[in-house]
C-alpha cells in the first residue's frame, strides 16, 4: 500500500481543513468521488493532470487507513 503520508497533508488553512493532495487544492474527497462516480484513474488524470496515479492512489490508501481506525461508539 501505498504512504500516503507522502501525497497528503492536512492544512487549516486549505479548503477548510480537509485534507488534501500537496501542492495542489484538490482534496482527498474530491478524488474518492471522482471514483466513486466511475472516473477512471486515467481519465482524472486527464482532467487534472497535475495528478499522478501515485497520488490518486494514496487518496485510496488514505481512506483505507481512516476506514480501518473507525471504532464503534458503545
Amino acid at each position: 500500500m501505498i504512504d500516503y503520508k507522502q501525497y497528503i497533508a492536512i492544512n487549516s488553512e486549505i479548503r477548510f481543513g480537509k485534507p488534501i493532495i500537496i501542492s495542489t487544492r484538490i482534496t482527498v474527497f474530491d478524488v474518492l468521488n471522482w471514483l466513486a462516480n466511475g472516473m477512471t484513474i486515467n481519465e482524472i488524470i486527464e482532467g487534472f493532470p497535475e495528478l499522478d496515479e501515485n497520488q490518486i492512489r494514496a487518496c485510496l490508501s488514505y481512506a483505507a487507513y481512516r476506514e480501518h481506525k473507525i471504532q464503534i461508539a458503545s
